[in-house]
């Protein structure tokens, strides 16, 4: 057994590395839990498809997960935690949100899971970009040819779906720019409040414009989008997938403060490999090779920027 020269002062040094391995892991295994919720409430969402309007779908989850996050949000700040602190990005965050939920649900309602989850990890690469055009922050070249080649991946997931759907397919590219610019928004109001005030200012804004969305496409008389008095069921759904998805987002928030963020930026990755799971076992969606190589360079580019990025930090510090 090796000795120590320092005595109880080493003993105690290797317990607080003990301990804070224990934490990183256990926030690890927390974002695991939330990133793997969210693509089972996906799967939930896409077994609505057909039955109910995408933008309908997207406007009752938003209304019930508004009006569940004011509850605790209530209990937890009072009165304080309904400040609305910089408005005009409120709003921008809100109409992102509300772009992308609409994209994504209608994307699944059309795609397969997989497919459709892996074109949204483009959005780390567009919001660095957006980062660069609109914060002025440098885009640098590892930003660049990430971007270049997650785009790549795209079109060999594209391909297919491009053919037989038109442009429909690009829908969770609509979706991916839409989480981009939440992202941008999310940035420009950190530290303004809490994480929980956060989540239900976003939720308060994409809610009525979600709402809203349904309505004109109700009126529309385009028929797919006519909302007609559904079975139980999907509202059943939705209330699970209103449920989960806040859930998913506090193990996420908890597990941030166990481990640092960029340890835990890569397990948003698991995402996929539920997706593509559940896509197989429900669905019977099993993608084909080229879908699975452009998915491999989606999450490799992803990967590679967020190494850039985290090595970057380091080197600064």
């Amino acid at each position: 057994m090796p000795i120590c020269a320092y005595g109880n002062a080493c003993k105690s040094g290797f317990t607080h590395y003990i301990m804070i391995s224990r934490s990183t892991n256990w926030g690890l295994l927390l974002a695991l839990a939330g990133f793997a919720l969210l693509s089972m409430g996906d799967a939930v969402i896409k077994s609505i498809g057909g039955e109910w309007p995408a933008p309908a779908i997207a406007g009752l989850r938003y209304v019930t997960g508004a009006a569940g996050l004011a509850l605790l949000l209530w209990f937890q700040q009072g009165r304080s935690g309904f400040a609305m602190p910089n408005p005009k990005i409120q709003l921008v965050r809100g109409v992102s949100v509300a772009l992308a939920t609409i994209c994504f649900f209608s994307a699944i309602a059309l795609m397969p899971l997989a497919e459709a989850t892996a074109i949204t990890f483009t959005s780390p690469m567009i919001t660095a970009l957006l980062a660069a055009v609109i914060l002025k922050e440098p885009a640098g070249r590892s930003t660049v040819l990430a971007s270049i080649v997650a785009f790549g991946g795209v079109l060999l997931i594209l391909r297919p779906n491009f053919a037989e759907l038109g442009w429909a397919a690009v829908l969770p590219l609509g979706s991916a720019v839409g989480m981009a610019v939440m992202m941008i928004g999310n940035r420009a109001v950190a530290g303004q409040g809490s994480a929980l005030q956060m989540q239900f200012l976003l939720a308060v804004f994409a809610a009525p414009l979600l709402a809203l969305a349904a309505l004109t496409g109700h009126y529309s008389g385009f028929e797919p989008l006519r909302i007609t008095v559904p079975d139980w069921t999907i509202f059943a759904k939705i209330m699970v997938v209103a449920i989960s998805a806040t859930t998913a987002h506090w193990l996420i928030f908890l597990g941030t403060t166990k481990a640092s963020a960029a340890d835990i930026a890569p397990m948003t990755y698991v995402q996929l490999l539920v997706a593509t799971a559940l896509g197989i076992a429900i669905f019977g969606d099993w993608p084909d090779a080229m879908s699975l190589l452009g998915s491999a360079i989606i999450i490799g580019a992803g990967l590679f920027l967020w190494r850039s990025k985290h090595r970057g930090a380091g080197n600064a510090h």
